[in-house]
């Protein structure tokens, strides 16, 4: 079935729990800090339900149609399409929603392609994925232990618990959980929050090996919530980006939370609490959409490094359009590494379906840690000191004797005042705001850092293929005999 933008609306006035600091938040739908960005989800829900895009963005099975992203691939148009609807998602808010509702439910469903790799839980992560499709579900996921909890030494000496989430107790119907995770974005306006674990944990630490799957209004669960940007814009005109796009990132709170035995998919099982993601095509599903998502902030961005420079006329400057074209070729990079996930796609886990291109995959997360700074960078450059030269706000438009003189010395032959001011505020909202910063933070470790996402790379290289390259022309350097060598010369 496939929700509404009111659908989900209303099912976000559930009772969660939220803390900004010490306020606690009844209701994110209509609270300042998170209304504009809830209902930027919302707009997802409403296009996918819109007829227009109906095929492009679901599809039918048994007679009822879902999301396009829960589609389990058996050849590359499958691929296609699921590329295709995460596009379109990602449009929508210019790459700036990372974990919108496509991302972890791709995990979910590359997870279903292998779900006997989860032993007797095996039955669980089925239903739950047919639970998230039928029911359009927006999970967001915390699968790493708080940076306070990676000396368990310290927490064994101080004799009190480690704050990571772990299982306290076991009854009848459930486990009992307590600890923290981190770092769960957008979780304060999902429906659903996963629990899990990303990094490797000791064989000691089977309790903090659980995985699972809960509402976010579950008694004892509670959001923590940074600090929310959306407040700091005054309007749409002045940030237009952090006025809609800030999705937030919280610590989850477990206290004494029950899990029911059929929301667990891992326990005490370190081993699998992380291989789960790896093993299944989970990683490949659910990072495609990253990188689907990132090359359409990259587009974003490009395209923004070219108003900003025709806005003055500096494009036919040769070294500024040096400077375009190396962006344009960067842009193109990235998309050729996503299109040759689809076409060099892996016929994987099992026979029957295809999976993206792990390799590419992580390889365009690699690329994509490395060199955001350095494209953000770029439109810094182009934009100057153009952006410090506007007006405070909008209220210079107010009065008319004030407005005349701004329109008459800020135009330029290229574009009017307000246009330059709309132009540099968008420039400003993501190189130099608090939303920009946030999102250079988060594209540098989105996906793990960088030594992380290396040693993906790494684990799926074909080291067999290239060393035999180098061992076959070894194997053809024989010593030469004796005789066979000219005399030296006398």
């Amino acid at each position: 079935m496939l929700k509404t933008g009111q659908d989900f609306l209303e099912g976000l006035r559930d009772g969660r729990v939220v803390y900004v600091g010490s306020e606690r938040i009844d209701d994110v739908t209509r609270h300042p800090a998170f209304r504009n960005a809830a209902h930027s989800i919302a707009e997802i829900y409403d296009l996918k339900a819109d007829p227009a895009y109906r095929d492009l963005m679901s599809f039918e099975e048994g007679g009822e149609r879902f999301s396009a992203y829960y589609l389990k691939a058996r050849s590359r148009d499958d691929l296609v399409r699921r590329t295709e609807c995460h596009r379109k998602i990602a449009e929508m808010s210019y790459g700036l929603l990372g974990r919108s509702p496509d991302y972890i439910a791709s995990f979910v469903t590359g997870m279903n392609l292998k779900p006997e790799l989860f032993g007797r839980f095996a039955g669980n992560v089925t239903r739950y994925y047919e639970h998230m499709r039928r029911n359009d579900v927006y999970a967001a996921h915390a699968i790493v232990s708080p940076q306070a909890a990676r000396d368990p030494n310290f927490w064994q000496k101080q004799n009190i618990p480690t704050p990571s989430c772990r299982v306290v107790r076991e009854d009848d119907d459930g486990v009992v959980v307590r600890g923290m995770k981190m770092l769960a974005t957008g979780a304060i306006i999902a429906d659903e929050v996963w629990i899990g674990n990303i990094l490797p944990l000791s064989p000691e630490a089977k309790a903090e090996s659980i995985t699972f799957a809960v509402p976010c209004n579950t008694p004892g669960l509670s959001l923590w919530s940074r600090k929310p940007l959306e407040p700091t814009a005054r309007s749409e005109f002045e940030a237009p980006l952090t006025w809609r796009f800030d999705e937030t990132d919280a610590m989850v709170m477990f206290d004494d939370v029950k899990v029911p035995w059929e929301r667990v998919f891992v326990h005490n099982d370190p081993l699998l609490s992380r291989g789960l993601y790896i093993e299944t095509p989970a990683h490949a599903y659910g990072n495609h959409q990253s990188n689907i998502r990132y090359l359409v902030k990259l587009q974003f961005l490009v395209g923004l490094a070219s108003r900003i420079a025709a806005a003055t006329g500096a494009d036919q400057v040769p070294a500024v359009r040096e400077t375009l074209g190396r962006l344009a070729s960067l842009e193109a990079l990235l998309a050729g590494m996503v299109a040759g996930q689809i076409q060099a796609a892996e016929e994987w886990p099992t026979p029957g379906y295809v999976t993206y291109n792990r390799r590419m995959m992580y390889a365009a997360l690699n690329w994509g840690v490395e060199n955001y700074s350095a494209v953000v960078d770029c439109v810094r450059e182009l934009c100057g000191g153009g952006m410090f030269q506007m007006p405070a706000d909008a209220s210079v438009l107010d009065d008319p004797e004030i407005a005349a003189f701004f329109r008459t010395y800020w135009h330029t032959p290229q574009m009017d005042a307000v246009e330059r001011m709309k132009l540099f505020r968008v420039a400003w909202d993501i190189v130099g705001s608090e939303f920009a910063g946030r999102h250079l933070q988060y594209e540098k470790f989105f996906p793990g850092a960088l030594f992380v996402v290396r040693n993906h790379n790494f684990r799926e290289a074909p080291w067999a293929e290239w060393t035999a390259m180098v061992d076959g022309l070894l194997a053809r350097m024989e010593p030469p005999a004796p005789e066979t060598l000219p005399l030296a010369a006398e």
